[in-house]
């Protein structure tokens, strides 16, 4: 992830609500991005505000279009696809649009996303940022929601056999609650968009 200061100030910002699908209790963020961010770079600050660790791949679905990432070779773009880096927010979505993300084509994290608002940037304010946000993202490579939610009952459950093994792998300190969205606002504050 490329980390410098932007210093342009954009001309609106995208108030976007992201929820991550068939999970309970909800897991969301609600974002505010400059409406010229690129797809690729929205994928980025997805990918903080959720803490994913960008090892798998992804893509948007748009208004019936898919956008990813090029890359050479089998698992490349689709002939359906295009360069997310070639297009902005802005030129994709409008007010009121709904759209999805997709992380980990095998885990299937689909993000769903709403532009709630289009707004003047605040003045002194750095963008993106992250307004307000629910509970912790699932850990990575953990099998989806599915996945997620076994996951869950086998914590939830002292007496589970698989209970210590789980504890050992994702730490006995997560916690499905939390959300630092101070800890998230530094980090999204050295993006350069």
């Amino acid at each position: 992830m490329t980390t410098s200061t932007s210093t342009k100030t954009p001309d609106s910002i995208y108030i976007l609500r992201i929820d991550l699908a068939h999970i309970k209790p909800a897991i969301w963020r609600r974002l505010e991005v400059p409406a010229g961010i690129s797809l690729a770079r929205l994928h980025t600050v997805i990918q903080m505000a959720f803490d994913w660790m960008d090892d798998h791949l992804h893509g948007f679905h748009i208004e019936g279009q898919n956008y990813g990432q090029p890359m050479p070779g089998p698992f490349g773009l689709e002939m359906d696809e295009l360069d997310e880096h070639k297009f902005r927010l802005s030129q994709v979505a409008g007010l009121g649009s709904r759209f999805t993300y997709t992380y980990d084509f095998g885990d299937d994290w689909t993000h769903a996303i709403k532009v709630e608002k289009i707004v003047p940037p605040k003045p002194g304010v750095r963008y993106p940022r992250c307004t307000v946000g629910k509970n912790a993202a699932p850990p990575e490579d953990c099998g989806g929601p599915w996945g997620y939610a076994g996951m869950m009952q086998t914590l939830a459950d002292p007496a589970h056999p698989e209970r210590g093994e789980l504890l050992e792998w994702i730490g006995d300190d997560f916690d499905p609650a939390a959300f630092d969205i101070d800890e998230l606002n530094a980090g999204l504050a050295v993006l350069k968009i």
